[in-house]
């Protein structure tokens, strides 16, 4: 199984004895709940750097008092057993070695943090830029890997690296999909078998949306029960288009039941 530290400390005596030895290091931020998508970050990750370390952290910073902070999966043991020897090191610490007492540091942020995600979760981005850099800082690997079905936050990381001058390459990973085109996410598992026959409609929508002025309503007539956006950005910074040009990204977000899901894709 792989080692596991759960300290800043412990992480940061790992990575040193990597870098005397001359090791290159990779990064994998994740909130556990493993599945498919996570260990492809893994797997590119070593395809990247020598050593792959793996974070696992539910930090609750990102989630707003009447979110899913409480109910969201936890599942250490299985995770382990999943990434085997895709990762040389786990990194799962508890809240309090993230948020000691008296922690009141807070990151506000722009650019691309601003619309879409944050008009429905405005404490969103602050709580991820913050963890993100907490990680960068412990761990400060050569590289780190983000999936794209989380695209606005990727792009918020990005300008994070920049903006701090930290020495690390961002970079993103292609979506990881369900058979039916379903982005995978540690959420699906909250869909019954309703919503889940449903879910898959979300990325059918996106691949017409282009050519669909109504493409919300297209969603709420597939059984979505409401549907936060559907909207066409420029890919590089999110901001609104003029008019149709490329590269540009179509990004959705709508509710199924007491799940809300998100996905993307480039048009």
């Amino acid at each position: 199984m792989t080692e596991t530290v759960t300290t800043v400390e412990g992480l940061r005596a790992r990575v040193s004895a990597w870098r005397s030895a001359g090791f290159s290091v990779g990064l994998v931020p994740t909130m556990g709940a493993l599945h498919a998508g996570h260990l492809a970050l893994a797997d590119q990750a070593r395809s990247r750097s020598q050593k792959v370390i793996v974070s696992i952290f539910v930090n609750p910073a990102q989630f707003a008092p009447h979110e899913d902070f409480d109910r969201y999966p936890r599942t250490l043991e299985t995770d382990l057993q999943k990434l085997g020897s895709a990762a040389d090191l786990v990194f799962a610490p508890a809240v309090a070695e993230m948020y000691p007492d008296g922690y009141s540091l807070k990151i506000e942020l722009g650019g691309p943090a601003l619309g879409l995600e944050s008009e429905f979760r405005p404490h969103f981005f602050a709580g991820v830029a913050t963890i993100v850099a907490k990680l960068l800082i412990a761990a400060m690997p050569d590289i780190a890997m983000f999936g794209e079905k989380d695209y606005q936050q990727l792009l918020v990381v990005r300008r994070l690296v920049r903006d701090l001058a930290l020495p690390v390459e961002i970079v993103g990973a292609p979506i990881v999909r369900e058979a039916d085109g379903l982005a995978m996410s540690s959420r699906n598992a909250y869909l019954d078998k309703r919503e889940r026959a449903i879910a898959g409609h979300l990325n059918r929508v996106l691949k017409d949306v282009a050519a669909r002025v109504h493409a919300a309503q297209v969603l709420q007539d597939a059984g979505f029960n409401s549907v936060d956006y559907v909207a066409v950005r420029d890919s590089g910074t999110l901001e609104p288009l003029g008019e149709f040009r490329h590269p540009a990204r179509v990004l959705a977000a709508a509710r199924l039941g007491k799940t809300r899901l998100i996905d993307n894709m480039a048009v």
